[in-house]
């Protein structure tokens, strides 16, 4: 069970219930936050902490896992609200000044940029702490342990607190208590080695919960990250054969929509299939697979 003083804010992200979690934590003299979520979806996350009593303003510490703009995209906002933001040290000179994630950003989601995040708003340096790997941030007498773990971004970070890892876009996509278990590899840091190696060190904290941002809590710790870790393996023997084919981008992109339905979206409950597609898309995966392996391989 999680701690009575954690609560999950769904953000209810394109009317998608269980699509983006923010997780609250309240302490007895501060407020803490794991992700703030795109800024299209402030006014629930507004809501939903009206609901808890609480104002922006009481925000005291965000952290944010990577710099992604589903999983920060509101954090300039709250920074404005008299937040400290606790941020990976390669993320951190992007919240200060966001003008290349925001046209890194730009190239991928084109016209839909502003429907899908809304505005993005820097981040003064002087409300930023940039986390070491392993470092313990004690805020109003707990612990927060934050562990550098690249492979989806080379600016990720876990962070741990009472048991719970939150797990970010490292612990991979899984919905609604599904069995399945989705990675999402958007260009341009998608990395597999080092994503094993988060995994391991993941594994080697043994966490009670892992906390996924693509949705919710899980317990079952131990079968979740050795999925995850086949998963990653078997996408890599996928990706080599594939890419032998020497397959245009578009080509491609169909192939490794076809790839992840067959392997897993497929076995879900039918409710739960479209989420996968509005979380990891299929041309957007693609595009980080492809990236990656012409930039690292020889065909």
């Amino acid at each position: 069970m999680l701690s009575p003083q954690i609560s999950i804010i769904d953000l209810d992200f394109l009317s998608f219930p269980g699509v983006i979690a923010v997780y609250l934590i309240e302490l007895p003299h501060a407020t803490v936050l794991v992700e703030t979520g795109p800024a299209s979806t402030i006014p629930q996350l507004t809501a939903q902490l009206a609901d808890h009593g609480l104002k922006p303003t009481d925000i005291s510490d965000v952290f944010i896992t990577h710099i992604h703009l589903d999983h920060a995209g509101a954090v300039g906002w709250l920074a404005q609200k008299g937040a400290t933001i606790h941020v990976h040290p390669n993320g951190a000179p992007h919240l200060v000044n966001p003008e290349k994630l925001l046209q890194s950003a730009k190239r991928i989601y084109g016209e839909q940029m502003d429907f899908l995040w809304g505005t993005f708003l820097p981040v003064p340096a002087a409300q930023i702490h940039s986390t070491q790997h392993q470092e313990v941030i004690r805020i109003d007498g707990a612990e927060f342990q934050v562990f550098d773990t690249p492979g989806h971004a080379d600016h990720h970070n876990c962070i741990l607190y009472d048991g719970i890892l939150f797990s970010g876009d490292i612990g991979g996509i899984r919905i609604g208590q599904s069995r399945h278990i989705e990675l999402p590899t958007p260009p341009p840091e998608f990395n597999p080695v080092k994503w094993h190696s988060s995994i391991a060190l993941i594994k080697s904290i043994r966490p009670a919960i892992l906390a996924p941002t693509h949705f919710g809590t899980y317990n079952d710790v131990p079968f979740h990250l050795a999925n995850l870790d086949k998963n990653l393996s078997e996408l890599e023997d996928w990706l080599s054969r594939v890419m032998r084919e020497q397959l245009p981008l578009s080509d491609f992109t169909h192939s490794l929509k076809d790839w992840l339905d067959k392997k897993g979206r497929n076995h879900c409950d039918p409710a739960l299939q479209p989420y996968f597609e509005i979380l990891n898309p299929s041309w957007m995966s693609a595009a980080g697979l492809y990236r990656y392996w012409n930039k690292t391989h020889q065909i």
